[in-house]
């Protein structure tokens, strides 16, 4: 299976769907498929949006602003917006540098690059590009592999460890199922041990290789006393990924996790979930400050980075739209995604009258009616 190079220059994109599809164009079918599907019938990856569209945020006017400012410090450390590039496994499949080419536009644009367990490069290999890398754990059978994972994080510089907590197995990928879907020989989890990553490119029709692997390789019985047992053994800020319910954002502060993330997997998960933004407003008012709330699943625009932030949210992941970028033109199309929602959020915080990201709390969010004709006629 080809593997896009670089492209040539292209058009600078006018919003994030531009770079989507351009992306779905240049890669084969059962790629996109992985990176684009959901689980199940994809409801939740819909409700996403749907919800993300509905929301509406009240500008304020007359204060004064002329530009604002969108730094954004993330765990203590400086940023320069309040994004961080989302955990996603296997960018080698969009682009030959992969996460190496992701990372370096992490840097350049002064946000953290969050190296996924199974990514395509290794972990040392990604944190020698610069960028402030944060290190995303899948919890392996073996706990010792665990350990080893990160102490080989600690070492290589990463500035926190982020423990995804919503996969106790994959949801079913029906796209990734019918497809047969398997890694090609040039793309590897390069984290793991030749024989823990073997079953990733094993193909079998009618199943899923990434899902037969995921049964094989991670712990299916994860609990609170993992996430004890790893805050014991690091100093880095920990965070616990894949949060929705308030109870278990309360009972993450209480294991000592520095940040939580509101996310529902993108809707790769649970297909009944709720979506990402309905459960933020709630996360963040049981923890009451205890930890940073971060927010994922479904960020397409600056502005739907300014809806997060009002509900609460410190910062927010950006996943799919990365792997666009790299698709369709390797770290070049990644600072392009980048860029674009750098302009976006500018504009978005100028429009409601913020100065700065922690004034948007002061925003009044409300949900625009499901049809038009509640308001007598097309909304303006």
């Amino acid at each position: 299976m080809p593997i896009p190079e670089m492209c040539a220059a292209w058009p600078v994109p006018l919003v994030l769907q531009d770079v989507a599809s351009r992306a779905a164009a240049q890669l084969p079918s059962n790629v996109w498929d992985f990176i684009d599907g959901g689980s199940g019938d994809e409801t939740v990856t819909r409700r996403n949006r749907a919800a993300l569209d509905r929301m509406c945020l009240t500008p304020r006017v007359l204060r004064g602003h002329a530009r604002p400012s969108l730094e954004q410090p993330l765990l203590g450390r400086p940023a320069r917006m309040p994004m961080m590039v989302a955990p996603m496994a296997y960018q080698k499949l969009m682009h030959n540098e992969g996460e190496l080419a992701a990372a370096r536009a992490a840097r350049d644009t002064g946000i953290p690059y969050i190296a996924a367990v199974l990514s395509s490069f290794t972990v040392e290999e990604i944190a020698a590009q610069g960028a402030e890398t944060w290190f995303q754990l899948y919890w392996l059978r073996e706990r010792t592999r665990v350990e080893e994972l990160v102490q080989r994080a600690e070492a290589a510089g990463c500035q926190a460890l982020v423990l995804t907590v919503d996969v106790p197995r994959m949801g079913r990928r029906l796209r990734d199922i019918r497809a047969g879907f398997s890694l090609p020989a040039t793309v590897r989890a390069a984290n793991l041990r030749p024989m823990e990553a073997h079953t990733v490119s094993v193909r079998q029709d009618t199943t899923s290789a990434i899902m037969r692997h995921t049964a094989e390789a991670l712990e299916p019985a994860l609990s609170w006393r993992n996430v004890e047992w790893l805050r014991e053994r690091t100093q880095l800020p920990l965070i616990l990924k894949g949060i929705m319910h308030p109870a278990d954002a309360v009972r993450a502060c209480d294991a000592g996790a520095d940040a939580v993330v509101v996310s529902n997997h993108g809707g790769r998960q649970f297909d009944a979930a709720p979506a990402s933004i309905h459960a933020l407003a709630d996360v963040v008012a049981a923890i009451h400050g205890r930890c940073e709330v971060f927010f994922d699943s479904g960020i397409r625009s600056g502005t739907d980075i300014v809806k997060a932030l009002a509900l609460g949210a410190r910062g927010v992941l950006l996943g799919r739209p990365v792997l666009w970028g790299l698709a369709s033109a390797g770290e070049h199309g990644v600072h392009d995604v980048l860029s674009l929602l750098r302009q976006e959020l500018e504009d978005a915080l100028a429009l409601v009258g913020c100065a700065a990201p922690a004034e948007t709390r002061e925003l009044l969010a409300s949900h625009a009616p499901d049809h038009p004709s509640d308001h007598g006629g097309d909304l303006p």
